[in-house]
C-alpha cells in the first residue's frame, strides 16, 4: 500500500477514536439525576406522571440501543469491507433477501411493541373511575381559563394580565372536565406530566393525583389565537386544610356558582354572585 493511500485511511481512523473519545467524555460527565433535565422532562409530580415518566425513561434507553446497533452495523460494514489496496475489491451484490426481510420486519416489530407499550399505558392513565375526592371543572377561552370547583360551588377566573390560580389538595384524587365555548385549547401543567385538549361542544375528562406541594406554571399548549402565549395560570398544590381554606376566600369573595364561558356579565346587578353566561 502506498504512502498516499495510508494518509487517509490513519486519518479516518485517527477522526473515529477522536470522536469516540469526545462520546465518553460526554457521557462520563452525566449522572442519572440528569438524565431527566437533559432530555427534556421534568421530575413528575403527579401520580400519571410517574407512568408518563416511567414510558419515557424506556422508550429512550430502547432508542439508544437501536440506534447504537445501527450505527455500529454501518461503521462495522465500511470498515471490515473497506477497500484495501488497489487490486482488492469487495464481492458485490445486488440484493441479499435474508437481510432486506431482516430489516423491513425488524422496524415492524419494534413500532409494534412501543405501539402496544404507549397503547397500554394511555389507556391507564385516561382511565375515569370517577371516586375522586375533588372535580374541577376547567373552562378554556379567549383568551384564559375558569376554574369551576364543582364541589364546592365556587371558582376561579383570570384574564392575560390577571393570571388565575388552581388549588389543589396533595394527595387527593381531583377529577378534570375540560370544556371551550370557543375554540379547540389544550389543558398543561408541565410539571404533571399530562395534558389533554380542551374541545368545544365536548367535555374531555381525565384523573390525577397531585403528590408534591408547590407551585407550577399551566399554559395551553394548543395554538388557539392571537393571545395563545398569554393562556398561563398558576397552580397551587396545597395541603388539605390549605386547600379548604382558600375555597373559604373564593366563597367569601362571593365567586360562587359557576362559568359557562369565562366572560363576566356585566349587566348583572351582583357579579360576585350572578352565574357567568354569554354575552350580552
Amino acid at each position: 500500500m502506498t504512502s498516499d493511500r495510508v494518509a487517509p485511511a490513519r486519518r479516518r481512523q485517527l477522526a473515529v477514536a477522536v470522536l469516540g473519545t469526545v462520546l465518553l467524555l460526554a457521557l462520563a460527565g452525566c449522572s442519572l439525576d440528569d438524565v431527566p433535565n437533559q432530555i427534556s422532562i421534568p421530575t413528575p409530580k403527579s401520580d400519571t406522571g410517574d407512568r408518563i415518566f416511567h414510558l419515557w425513561q424506556a422508550t429512550w434507553i430502547a432508542l439508544w440501543v437501536i440506534g447504537l446497533f445501527t450505527w455500529a452495523l454501518m461503521l462495522g460494514a465500511a470498515w471490515f469491507y473497506r477497500r484495501r489496496n488497489e487490486d482488492y475489491v469487495p464481492k458485490q451484490t445486488r440484493y441479499n433477501v435474508p437481510i432486506e426481510v431482516l430489516y423491513t420486519v425488524t422496524p415492524m416489530i419494534v413500532v409494534m411493541v412501543f405501539a402496544w407499550f404507549t397503547i397500554r399505558d394511555s389507556n391507564e392513565i385516561t382511565a375515569v373511575e370517577n371516586n375522586q375526592a375533588q372535580t374541577v371543572n376547567v373552562v378554556g377561552y379567549q383568551w384564559n381559563w375558569g376554574f369551576n370547583y364543582t364541589d364546592e360551588d365556587v371558582y376561579e377566573v383570570g384574564t392575560p394580565s390577571d393570571l388565575p390560580t388552581l388549588y389543589l389538595p396533595v394527595g387527593q384524587k381531583v377529577q378534570f372536565v375540560l370544556t371551550s365555548p370557543d375554540v379547540i385549547h389544550s389543558f398543561w401543567i408541565p410539571d404533571f406530566l399530562m395534558k389533554m385538549d380542551v374541545v368545544p361542544g365536548r367535555a374531555n375528562t381525565f384523573e390525577l393525583t397531585p403528590t408534591v406541594e408547590g407551585r407550577y406554571t399551566g399554559k395551553c399548549a394548543e395554538l388557539c389565537g392571537v393571545y395563545h402565549s398569554q393562556m398561563l395560570f398558576w397552580v397551587e398544590v396545597v395541603s388539605p386544610d390549605e386547600f379548604d381554606q382558600k375555597m373559604k376566600e373564593l366563597r367569601l369573595a362571593g365567586q360562587t356558582g359557576e362559568l359557562d364561558t369565562g366572560r363576566r356579565n356585566t349587566d348583572a346587578k351582583d357579579l360576585g354572585n350572578t352565574r357567568i353566561g354569554e354575552d350580552s
